[in-house]
């Protein structure tokens, strides 16, 4: 066997060598090297190509080879002013945790849960505390969630707990603002009668906002500057001060006990949700006043909230939510007791209810409305996402487990591609004075944007 081996392995070197021998007697040509190209072609850049056709022929097409990394390829430009792969996501906080969805992707993975990030590690008997605030600022790039009992700030790059502050028991915390230079915290006390004043990157208590008239603090909202500060009660009447001198300016007394409330771009009109009202009272900042009770329909909902054998979730309330629009053409109410979003158009010298624009909810909206970045998208509580131009729900947002949640704690987010912070909402969905300048200049009320 070893001998027939041995000759069949010469008879192929002989084969081979006869194959040399014929291609080289038809004088092949030679790459950039010097070297015969024996069984093929050569390329531009003269190298042999075996078996094929030369680059760049009709027969073979040819074209520079792109870009493997997806962060330069030109597809993924996002617009002016955003890095090549800037993302945007939404976090929604939840007791314990902050569940984040991204809210970009194609349309399988629109709205695709990314990943849930634990803040507050709790003995099982005890649990996590309940969940009354989230902010975010890009300056510090932290998220800042208020609990009953703690402030936590996150750096939103690390998702790692910065800070935990708690400060004296029993006052922290409720809910919160940053200011947008992002130095200042203004935050609520826990059902106290006064709001802290901290530095954003440290916790540490530059002061406190007395508010004598607003007992149990538990709503509040910063004007669109940061310099004003608009604590509401679980009561009547809303204390307003001053950031910078940590004073009260003046009071409004509203009718009856006040629940969420957004103020406009220059912080001269309240819009606040009351206890026993389906609907809102608008208040003049500058007099102090109620200048006017918006109100749904009488016969939609009076007799059904009237009735002590219908319950409804809302806090004491017909509904626990108010959302404007940020160029202020809009106002949105969940009513609960309809299981539907109201829209009440807000061009006109007052709000007008529009049926046509309102829309049915997949369940009863049992809250807060957050408008996103760019006002196109709305995220209700109860975790539905609604296309702002259409009135349409579009998706409802699910955990890992694909269960729905509630959550009064949204925001919308856009991030660079290094993970630092650019945009995020104001959570509680106030006029912006960018967005209403741009509709009244389109409008050809462009006078008006400035007052």
């Amino acid at each position: 066997m070893r001998i027939r081996n041995l000759l069949l392995g010469g008879a192929a070197t002989a084969l081979a060598m006869t194959a040399v021998t014929v291609a080289e007697a038809a004088d092949p040509p030679k790459d950039a090297n010097g070297v015969p190209c024996v069984d093929g072609k050569l390329d531009g850049a003269l190298q042999c190509i075996p078996n094929a056709v030369a680059k760049g022929t009709p027969e073979r097409p040819y074209r520079e080879a792109g870009v493997s990394d997806p962060r330069l390829h030109p597809s993924r430009r996002l617009g002016s002013g955003f890095q090549s792969t800037a993302k945007t996501l939404v976090y929604a906080a939840v007791p314990g945790s902050v569940l984040v969805f991204d809210r970009g992707g194609d349309f399988n993975s629109k709205y695709k849960f990314v990943k849930r990030i634990v803040f507050e590690d709790a003995p099982a008997p005890v649990g996590p505390e309940s969940i009354a605030a989230m902010m975010a600022n890009p300056t510090t790039n932290m998220i800042y969630i208020s609990t009953r009992g703690s402030l936590y700030a996150m750096d939103l790059l690390t998702e790692k707990v910065v800070w935990k502050k708690r400060y004296e028991e029993g006052t922290c915390c409720e809910r919160g603002a940053v200011t947008p230079d992002g130095s200042t915290l203004v935050v609520g006390s826990d059902l106290k009668n006064f709001h802290y004043v901290l530095d954003a990157t440290t916790g540490t208590i530059k002061g406190r906002i007395p508010t004598p008239m607003s007992m149990f603090n538990h709503n509040m909202n910063l004007s669109a500057d940061g310099k004003i500060d608009f604590a509401a009660p679980n009561g009547i009447t809303m204390t307003i001060a001053d950031v910078e001198t940590m004073k009260p300016i003046k009071t409004i007394t509203f009718s009856d006990h006040v629940r969420v409330f957004v103020i406009n771009h220059d912080a001269t009109k309240v819009y606040a949700n009351l206890n026993n009202l389906l609907g809102f009272e608008i208040a003049d900042v500058k007099t102090g006043k109620v200048v006017k009770r918006i109100e749904a329909p009488g016969e939609t909902w009076k007799a059904k909230w009237a009735d002590p054998n219908n319950r409804f979730y809302g806090h004491g309330a017909p509904h626990h939510g108010i959302a404007m629009l940020p160029d202020e053409s809009e106002i949105w109410i969940p009513d609960s007791i309809n299981d539907q979003v109201l829209v009440f158009d807000n061009t006109g010298e007052w709000p007008v209810l529009n049926m046509n624009k309102s829309f049915k909810s997949n369940g009863q909206p049992n809250g807060w409305i957050t408008f996103g970045l760019d006002g196109k998208l709305a995220y209700l509580a109860s975790g539905e996402v609604v296309d702002v131009k259409t009135h349409k729900i579009i998706t409802e947002l699910k955990d890992e487990y694909g269960r729905y949640f509630d959550s009064e704690k949204m925001l919308e987010m856009t991030f660079d591609r290094n993970g630092r912070l650019i945009r995020t909402v104001n959570q509680f969905s106030n006029g912006i004075p960018q967005a209403v300048q741009a509709r009244l200049a389109v409008d050809g009320n462009s006078s008006l944007a400035s007052n």
